[in-house]
């Protein structure tokens, strides 16, 4: 293993000098000297103008990129597609179609593009009805003023799961993207091995807290109201003449 330290790149402006004392007359150990520069780098230098004409780096001549334009085009299209897909479904999918390229150069093309693994938006699963009636709501409170925002008491049940996620998705998407239908987990209220919780929040901080026993009913859900919702616009503080309840 060489252990030399790697010397740093010479700047454009001191390959130029090297060449504007060669230029004078100068000799390679007095241009070495003066610039500071190894007398083997200066010939280097010298060495490269007589045969290029220029000091500036030429285009290496390594070995073809594996993945062109064209190819990135169709991985960045098939994730756009499917953003669940993995470097190894696409790999399998080229190698099928006899275009060999490791998990490695996929993984780079996708990044370069923008598109990294990212843990999916937990979003709550609606029917057509339930979409258009929140997009109308959100319409119709659009311009709304902030003092009326102040005075709502939002109201929800959450679920946590006991045992935690079977396992963990990721989609591969764009930064702002997040909220992409594809790209998120549809979420309901109810299920095995988990507890409901209910709970309420206000512009000036979070309300009561409820544990809901069992299977929540008509009956237990407006007990909860009663136990909690008062209460926390007490606390909260929003005005009592006009406060909204919000579910």
């Amino acid at each position: 293993m060489d252990n030399r330290k790697r010397r740093r790149e010479l700047s454009q402006d001191i390959r130029n000098k090297v060449i504007d004392k060669h230029r004078k007359g100068k000799g390679y150990k007095t241009i070495s000297k003066q610039l500071e520069v190894p007398v083997t780098t200066v010939a280097h230098i010298i060495q490269k103008f007589k045969t290029h004409g220029t000091v500036a780096n030429l285009p290496g001549h390594g070995r073809k990129r594996k993945i062109d334009d064209k190819l990135r085009r169709r991985i960045v299209r098939t994730v756009s597609k499917e953003p669940r897909t993995t470097s190894k479904d696409i790999k399998g999918e080229l190698l099928d179609q006899g275009t060999s390229v490791s998990d490695r150069n996929i993984r780079r093309c996708l990044s370069q593009s923008g598109l990294h693994g990212r843990r999916p938006r937990r979003t709550p699963l609606l029917k057509g009805n339930y979409e258009k009636a929140r997009l109308e709501f959100a319409k119709m409170h659009v311009n709304k003023p902030q003092r009326f925002w102040e005075n709502v008491l939002w109201t929800d049940e959450t679920k946590l799961e006991l045992f935690g996620k079977a396992h963990q998705l990721y989609v591969l998407r764009l930064k702002d993207e997040a909220y992409n239908e594809k790209n998120t987990v549809p979420t309901v209220k109810h299920g095995g091995g988990s507890v409901l919780f209910w709970g309420c929040f206000a512009a000036s901080g979070t309300g009561c807290l409820e544990v809901v026993q069992g299977q929540m009913k008509s009956q237990d859900y407006q007990g909860i109201l009663d136990r909690n919702v008062l209460p926390s616009v007490r606390k909260l503080g929003p005005s009592r003449r006009s406060w909204v309840f919000q579910q």
